[in-house]
């Protein structure tokens, strides 16, 4: 029988459950978000801008030789070297850390620190004199102008460099290496994550069309029927001061699927879904407070309900708020406690991969935290709070997965996914297929794919089918 403390945590946090009708309510306004940012005349204003990228073909198997690659997208970024003999490769990477104080610095201190990371790697694997193509995969919204040319649109996840927005970011990776002179790059492609985890799946299974990330950030991108796009245009934009209409006949095309082969991959950029406040209705107290205390307040909010960057700061805020109402820990927090971000959201996936009754993790969380002196209906109580918020989490991307799946109408599609909360959470890969399932026609069957190896190897080949096709 629950106790009567129970009973108001369950009813305090009820509202961060989402029952199907909510979501494909979520679903239904994602599509309609969908087609405002490929319309012609609605793209400028739309939340979700669904930029067209310049990737034009899968690997068929006949890429061949050695590529670089580098991958920022949070606050690691990585540093890559793929052999590559057709299906088979071997890979080196290195993880660089990036400060906060660059993070939040300016545009040449975060370049010239990517150019020392670079040159550091080059050095210990000992090929600095050689020139290889080189993958970026920048993970932040960016309006393409072609396959090695993307304009910074606006920054997410905590970083905030001035200088970069509407700025070219392969012209300043290059100029970064110049300035050095310690080493040559010949950038051949430039994606962002979603793409690159697209492609490192779509390289195993031939049947990947959307590439999923759920990680510090949230981001999709599938592979689009020209036929669904507005008549005779795809529209692109910088989605700051300017907007223009693409032909379709000028934007490279996917030639990976031999029973359409005009198709173009599509970067939703749907972080920020809700910005223009369509999803209020299912955002609490916690979103809000945890958006306001934001370095981009009133931007990408959908992800600031789902991704690994906010969720332990929102679980954060709601146990402050149930231990002032002396529901948790005897109404004593810890100094810890009240300070923002302390509660990671690695807690969250250490506190549920407990079992039923068992608090082994839990209690490594408590200790970290400095509350010893929860009980164990405290521990409980934990634990519900963080699989409140993470199957929240899981819902809103299943709702978002299922309007791709509806969308396109495939018999059968593989979904690649990749980040933190994927591949760490004990529940999420599970609670995303059910509800996918339960939101998606039962025509159009799917699969999730871990991408093995990062969005990082996508990058390196996606360049790897830049050179192929240039050759």
């Amino acid at each position: 029988m629950l106790s009567e403390k129970r009973k108001k945590v369950e009813a305090n946090t009820r509202e961060l459950v989402l029952f199907n009708d909510q979501l494909e309510k979520i679903s239904s306004l994602l599509l309609h978000e969908f087609n405002q940012g490929l319309g012609k005349d609605t793209h400028y204003e739309a939340s979700v801008k669904m930029f067209p990228t310049y990737v034009r073909d899968i690997p068929n198997g006949s890429e061949k030789g050695k590529f670089l690659a580098l991958d920022l997208g949070g606050t690691n970024f990585r540093v890559l070297l793929i052999d590559l003999d057709g299906d088979d490769f071997h890979m080196e990477n290195e993880v660089f850390e990036i400060p906060e104080k660059i993070m939040i610095g300016t545009g040449t201190q975060l370049f010239d620190h990517i150019a020392e990371c670079l040159s550091k790697f080059l050095e210990y694997q000992g090929i600095k004199g050689q020139k290889l193509p080189l993958g970026f995969t920048f993970s932040f919204p960016c309006k393409q102008e072609g396959l090695t040319s993307a304009r910074l649109v606006t920054w997410t996840k905590g970083f905030k460099c001035s200088g970069v927005e509407g700025e070219d970011v392969v012209q300043l990776l290059r100029e970064a290496v110049n300035k050095r002179g310690d080493m040559e790059i010949d950038v051949v492609a430039i994606v962002n994550d979603t793409t690159g985890t697209l492609m490192s799946c779509a390289h195993k299974n031939k049947e990947c069309r959307i590439g999923l990330i759920i990680g510090t950030g949230t981001n999709a991108c599938y592979v689009e029927k020209v036929s669904n796009l507005p008549v005779d245009s795809v529209i692109s934009g910088t989605g700051t001061n300017s907007c223009y209409v693409e032909k379709l006949e000028n934007v490279e095309l996917w030639d990976g699927d031999y029973e359409d082969p005009r198709q173009v991959v599509i970067n939703t950029e749907w972080g920020a879904f809700g910005d223009n406040c369509c999803l209020d209705f299912v955002r609490t107290r916690y979103d809000r407070e945890v958006d306001e205390n934001s370095l981009n307040p009133g931007e990408h909010l959908f992800e600031k309900m789902i991704s690994g960057m906010y969720m332990g700061e929102l679980v954060r805020r709601c146990l402050v708020h149930l231990t002032e109402e002396g529901l948790l820990f005897g109404g004593k927090g810890s100094q810890k406690l009240y300070e923002m971000y302390a509660f990671s959201t690695k807690y969250v996936s250490m506190i549920e991969s407990d079992h039923k009754h068992v608090f082994d993790e839990t209690r490594k969380v408590l200790r970290e935290m400095n509350l010893e002196h929860a009980t164990q209906e405290d521990c409980e109580n934990l634990k519900l709070v963080c699989a409140r918020f993470s199957t929240r989490a899981a819902f809103l991307v299943s709702a978002a997965v299922a309007c791709i799946l509806n969308r396109i109408k495939r018999p059968h599609t593989t979904v690649g996914v990749d980040g933190s909360v994927y591949r760490y959470h004990p529940h999420f890969h599970d609670l995303m297929e059910k509800k996918i399932s339960e939101l998606t026609a039962p025509d159009h069957k799917f699969d999730l794919m871990l991408s093995e190896d990062g969005s990082g190897r996508g990058a390196a080949l996606v360049a790897a089918v830049a050179v192929r096709t240039r050759n």
